[in-house]
């Protein structure tokens, strides 16, 4: 399906059920999902789409910023008739999530933050200041085989090629001139959701693994520390991308955690 806006998006499940948004992160699209969404489709109304500019979606406008996000979501929800629902985001999607129950605290009815992050180091900003400027000057393809190394362990790389095809080519795919602007909020925005203002004052499970050397423990538990009766869970032995490397490990925490404050229809 697409919105009169351009975004690509999918809605499964339940009629009636509580709804679930899936939000992806950098460089991905909505097809990074499809294994939680099976997990999640029998109990609630599921809603995956393309950030602006991945996938099949219509691209930003000028000089995005996470702001632009969380209205873009918005304005997907108020196509869609959706008042109110949870949100899972991922890495960048995270901070979407985190940005929009500031913005819309009353549509926000759980959070699940994936492998997303809270300030950096200097170092590390500067790393990821870097990359940007790398994707800016040569495209997607310059930063893509470094990131899988971040993402997945160095075993299931080796183990798995057809999976890191897959990632490949839904990074390479990204338009060039896009992608940095998009990597620029990832890298720039995380300000905006650190501490945040109105506090987030939902049911929020914060879960990364404990090789996630870019958005790791400490982030997550940061994160967790700043919003009131959150939850923080480290998977052991997962990189960035534990959601392909090892869907049981993430889906069966999630989808507890979303039973138990939403109640499942299964």
């Amino acid at each position: 399906m697409r919105a009169p806006d351009g975004t690509a998006h999918d809605l499964t499940g339940p009629e009636g059920a509580p709804v679930v948004v899936l939000i992806h992160g950098l460089g991905l699209n909505r097809a990074c999902w499809q294994w939680l969404v099976p997990d999640l489709a029998a109990r609630y109304r599921v809603l995956t789409y393309d950030l602006p500019g991945h996938g099949q979606s219509a691209a930003p406008p000028p000089s995005p910023t996470l702001r632009t996000l969380s209205d873009h979501l918005a304005a997907l929800l108020d196509h869609l008739g959706i008042a109110r629902a949870a949100l899972v985001g991922f890495s960048l999607g995270g901070m979407i999530a985190r940005r929009f129950a500031q913005d819309h605290p009353a549509r926000v009815s759980a959070l699940g933050i994936l492998h997303s992050p809270h300030r950096r180091t200097p170092a590390a900003q500067a790393a990821v200041v870097a990359r940007v400027g790398q994707a800016r000057t040569e495209g997607p393809q310059a930063t893509v085989e470094a990131a899988l190394v971040r993402w997945f362990t160095d075993s299931f790389r080796a183990a798995n090629p057809e999976m890191m095809d897959l990632v490949r080519s839904w990074v390479m795919a990204n338009d060039p001139v896009v992608y940095p602007s998009i990597y620029r909020i990832l890298a720039e925005g995380v300000d905006e959701v650190v501490a945040p203002n109105p506090p987030i004052a939902v049911p929020t499970l914060v879960i990364t693994g404990d090789e996630d050397y870019g958005n790791g423990p400490e982030m997550t538990r940061a994160i967790a520390a700043e919003i009131a009766g959150a939850e923080a869970l480290i998977l052991p032995g997962l990189r960035h991308m534990a959601l392909a490397e090892d869907p049981p490990a993430l889906n069966r925490p999630l989808v507890t955690f979303l039973d138990r404050h939403l109640g499942a229809r299964a």
